[in-house]
């Protein structure tokens, strides 16, 4: 299985921060060259792989980790989805009636045609997800929804093995919306930092 972040901000710098703990191979792109963001690949750790926008998305499993303006134009990265795990990290100040009554993941998902779309890691503030998920003897929250059972299930697992406890909340129409920023009236359970004691 082969991942990939697309951004590298603060949200995509702590996700790669993330595979780094556990020394798992990760791609990383933007929209500039590779050479313009190496150094701060480097610094996070060897596996964290600088690449072109073209090359990171022939990865298994994608997370999306740009300005939700941006996702448009990352999803003419390629002409079909089919087979690919989005993970939409992004979050949006757009009313529900900017994007046509549907949730922000299930609008994004129309973008990346035939993926399998998966809503979670965007309900964290970037210094929460910076940090180990092991936090007093339990482990840091993160929120998943999606239609596909099969990607939610996929996503929960990688999860895991970063070191998160996944909860699965449902389908995007349901648990998208549990986690979904809009205006001024944000989801229920966006910014939570919660931990779970096993």
């Amino acid at each position: 299985m082969s991942y990939a972040i697309i951004g590298f901000g603060k949200i995509g710098r702590a996700l790669a921060k993330a595979f780094a703990r556990h020394g798992i191979e990760v791609a990383v792109a933007t929209t500039r060259e590779p050479p313009s963001f190496a150094a701060d690949a480097a610094a996070i750790g060897p596996t964290i792989i600088p690449k072109t926008l073209a090359e990171a998305v022939k990865a298994d499993i994608i997370f999306l980790a740009v300005r939700f303006e941006s996702h448009a134009e990352v999803a003419k990265a390629l002409p079909d989805w089919k087979g690919k795990t989005v993970i939409d990290a992004m979050n949006t100040q757009a009313s529900l009636d900017e994007l046509g009554g549907l949730p922000s993941s299930a609008f994004v998902a129309k973008a990346f045609t035939g993926a399998r779309l998966v809503k979670g890691f965007n309900h964290l503030v970037a210094a929460a997800l910076d940090q180990d998920p092991d936090v007093h003897g339990g482990r840091r929250v993160v929120f998943l929804a999606s239609d596909d059972d099969g990607a939610a299930s996929e996503i929960a697992a990688l999860a895991e093995k970063l070191g998160f406890a996944p909860i699965q909340l449902g389908r995007l129409c349901e648990g998208g919306l549990l986690v979904h920023a809009r205006g001024r009236n944000w989801g229920h359970l966006i910014f939570k930092d919660v931990v779970k004691f096993d």
